[in-house]
């Protein structure tokens, strides 16, 4: 099983220099895949919690790849993909697929911020349909050529029907261990990459209901070990906690990293 980060692309502290820092550490600690979120119109109901500046994921994912070393995988964790019409999200895929040597991922989901899809002109009451839609649009659109492996986020009815429809994994976001084994067991699915919170405590989290990731570093740990157990292939670990001024202070995710990747060393 592989370990990826979900790296801040927004907020007061992330810059260029920020974000190649975050890179150096996601690789130089040993994991597997550097994933960044996206935003279009950062608009109040986005600012609350992913306030400007906030890079596009293709353009930072690009650069990323040009400056890191060949062996980190890249992605979004997740894409909105109803923001952006199908072909012009499969040709920027798939561009960074082929650039970077076969190391990107595609992750998406439907979206969540209401007042983003007003300013963009796309229906919010149809982003579920239009997510179908553009899903379809892209396999169509990498039929016989190299395509990138697609992620489907979310963990209603219909995400759930839509990775196995037209995912390569399902990419539920922090989520309990619970309902996480409850899906996997219940449910055929095409394979399993969750993102889970990076919150590591002093104490144990007792909590029968905490998210996966929350807890102390043997939680974590146990958390890793059933995740793998389940089947998981990549797990994403999550560090924002949603206060922006997180990025400002990024040195406390790196320490928390540090611990886990030396922990999961030894798992192996």
């Amino acid at each position: 099983m592989q370990l990826g980060v979900n790296v801040p692309n927004f907020g007061p502290g992330t810059d260029p220099g920020v974000l190649r820092e975050w890179a150096r550490v996601v690789e130089g600690l040993g994991f597997d895949l550097l994933m960044v979120s996206d935003h279009v119109a950062v608009t109040a109901d986005v600012a609350e919690r992913y306030p400007e500046p906030f890079y596009d994921p293709f353009t930072t994912l690009s650069w990323l790849a040009g400056i890191s070393g060949g062996r980190l995988r890249l992605g979004t964790t997740v894409l909105v993909l109803p923001y952006r019409h199908p072909l012009l999200v499969a040709r920027m895929a798939s561009s960074l697929h082929r650039l970077s040597g076969g190391r990107f991922v595609l992750g998406v989901g439907v979206g969540w911020a209401r007042q983003e899809f007003e300013a963009l002109g796309v229906p919010f009451t149809a982003r579920g349909r239009l997510t179908d839609e553009y899903l379809g649009a892209l396999r169509e659109a990498w039929e016989g050529s190299q395509a990138p492996q697609v992620w489907v986020g979310g963990h209603s009815e219909a995400a759930l029907r839509r990775a196995a429809e037209f995912g390569d994994a399902w990419h539920p976001l922090r989520l309990s261990m619970g309902r996480m084994r409850d899906v996997v067991t219940l449910r055929q699915l095409p394979g399993f990459a969750p993102r889970i919170a990076l919150r590591l405590t002093d104490e144990p989290v007792a909590d029968p209901e905490r998210p996966a990731g929350v807890g102390d570093l043997a939680q974590m740990m146990g958390d890793l070990r059933e995740l793998r157990e389940l089947g998981a292939e990549t797990v994403v670990l999550d560090p924002y906690r949603g206060d922006p001024e997180e990025t400002r202070r990024p040195e406390a995710a790196w320490r928390a990293l540090d611990s886990v990747a030396t922990g999961w060393k030894a798992e192996r």
